[in-house]
């Protein structure tokens, strides 16, 4: 079921309904606020809508399925979608009340189909690719943990490249596994303080997005401790690290790029003064590109300047800056950075050894734009990296690179699951498709037991047309190949939805 877009929360589960929501808001944050908030917004609908938990999001992951073939499964599913109206990717969605099952164990989302994203949050990769703005080489400066990395990947149908960088080396592995999960294959993922890049690789990319660190005064409604910490001191200190960070995004910005400067906060000091202070450093290279009718009901948010600066009581979201900045000419470059990259660990293959691989790759049911994305291997290892991205070998050092395709082992090569399920062709004589039931086994890590097995020796599980995984058949089972850190050990169904 579609709904139209409202501001009017849909029912929240009986879990959600028992859960208390009382955000701390400092007074010196109240009063600042106070300050800024446009004279057609009421204070006391703002306070109470920070106090009200959010509701839930998704948003279709179209590298895998089409937002039509999603809504005809969420509608088997009898979930209730009302469309976000800056993301035709993105939803509100309602479940059924006695649902109380992870929306982060749903089938779908194991299989890719939908990530778990904040409405608000899909605004800053829609301003990117605003006017039609096609990039071909793109850099997240604060990827982590993917979702806009990932929605970045699906409106570039996986062409093109991204960096995505992650300061925290914890969280490195969370935007990776996101990455995979969803079926990026034109990614490479770096570790770097953002401040970086100005000097590393000037004048590199076509567009740039820094969702920046901030005070995170708009979250509360997702986390209710958020602003425990905060102080006015504070959000002085931030803001010299986000001047600091769109600096240097603009030194890595092509002359005619575009670059999105975004936060989850609301005050003046980390939003418009960074953007005019950038305006003002560079007044003949940088200009601001409004985002007046990004959307239908943008002007509700629309700021003189020609932002997006959304109070939470207004689209009923999580509160949020967008600004869209285009560099008009080229400026003086930074003095080149001190550090040495170090050797490069990889080499291309020959074009016979690729040959060999692409061929035993398509006997096996995998198959990659081969014009767009090139063979290396490191030792016994073969990876497949986005050719766009070549270029930068050697300017900075890479913590993962495109996809590991395979191991070289005595009798041919070992494909890696997430070149299976991100590359597997959609239709093949090796598919197994297997049924709610056994994808719940599958993800549980456990052999499964189908009632016919497989004609062939090894094949590619499928779930709603999705691959799943490589796996061998062994008598009447088929072994699980699923790897260990992806199994899930908590309750699985097909039609589970819940704040996650």
């Amino acid at each position: 079921m579609i709904r139209s877009p409202s501001t009017r929360s849909p029912t929240l589960s009986k879990h959600a309904q028992a859960s208390t929501h009382t955000a701390k808001l400092p007074p010196a944050f109240l009063n600042a606020t106070r300050e800024i908030m446009p004279a057609e917004l009421s204070m006391d609908e703002f306070i109470a809508a920070c106090n009200r938990p959010l509701r839930p999001s998704l948003r279709v992951n179209t590298l895998k399925i089409s937002v039509a073939d999603f809504i005809t499964l969420a509608a088997s599913y009898h979930w209730e979608l009302t469309p976000i109206p800056w993301c035709a990717e993105g939803f509100w969605i309602r479940r059924h009340d006695d649902d109380e099952t992870r929306l982060g164990n749903a089938l779908a989302h194991l299989a890719g189909l939908f990530y778990i994203q904040e409405a608000s949050s899909m605004l800053p990769v829609t301003a990117l690719f605003a006017h039609q703005t096609e990039p071909q080489l793109v850099m997240d400066v604060a990827a982590a943990p993917g979702s806009k990395t990932t929605q970045i990947a699906a409106l570039m149908k996986n062409q093109g490249g991204i960096v995505a960088n992650e300061y925290s080396a914890s969280r490195v592995k969370v935007l990776h596994a996101n990455i995979s999960r969803c079926g990026v294959t034109n990614t490479a993922l770096t570790h770097f303080d953002g401040r970086v890049f100005g000097a590393a690789l000037p004048e590199t990319f076509d567009a740039i997005l820094l969702d920046a660190p901030c005070s995170g005064e708009g979250v509360v409604r997702k986390d209710p401790d958020a602003m425990s910490n905060w102080s006015e001191a504070s959000v002085v200190e931030i803001a010299a690290t986000q001047r600091e960070l769109i600096n240097s995004a603009f030194h890595a910005l092509k002359p005619g790029g575009v670059l999105v400067y975004s936060t989850c906060t609301l005050n003046a000091q980390e939003n418009q003064q960074i953007c005019q202070w950038l305006l003002d450093e560079y007044p003949d290279a940088a200009e601001v590109e409004s985002l007046e009718g990004l959307f239908a009901g943008a002007e509700k948010t629309l700021t003189t300047e020609g932002y997006l600066h959304v109070f939470p009581q207004v689209y009923d979201s999580e509160g949020f800056f967008v600004a869209r900045l285009r560099k008009t000419a080229p400026i003086d470059r930074l003095p080149a950075p001190g550090y040495k990259v170090g050797r490069f660990p990889f080499s291309p293959l020959s074009r016979k050894d690729s040959a060999d691989v692409i061929l035993a790759a398509k006997a096996s049911g995998i198959v990659w734009p081969e014009k767009t994305m090139t063979l290396w291997q490191r030792d016994k290892e073969l990876w497949l990296f986005p050719a766009v991205l070549e270029p930068l070998f050697g300017k900075v050092r890479f913590s993962r690179i495109g996809m590991r395709l395979a191991e070289r082992f005595s009798k041919g090569f070992r494909w890696q699951h997430e070149a299976v399920i991100a590359l597997a062709a959609t239709s093949s004589s090796n598919h197994f498709p297997i049924d709610d039931e056994l994808a719940q086994a599958w993800f549980r890590g456990v052999d499964i037991y189908p009632p016919q097995t497989p004609d062939t020796d090894e094949c590619t599980v499928v779930w709603q047309q999705q691959p799943l995984g490589l796996a061998k058949r062994i008598g009447s089972r088929i072994k699980n190949s699923l790897p260990r850190e992806l199994v899930r050990d908590g309750a699985i169904r097909p039609q589970n939805l819940t704040t996650d």
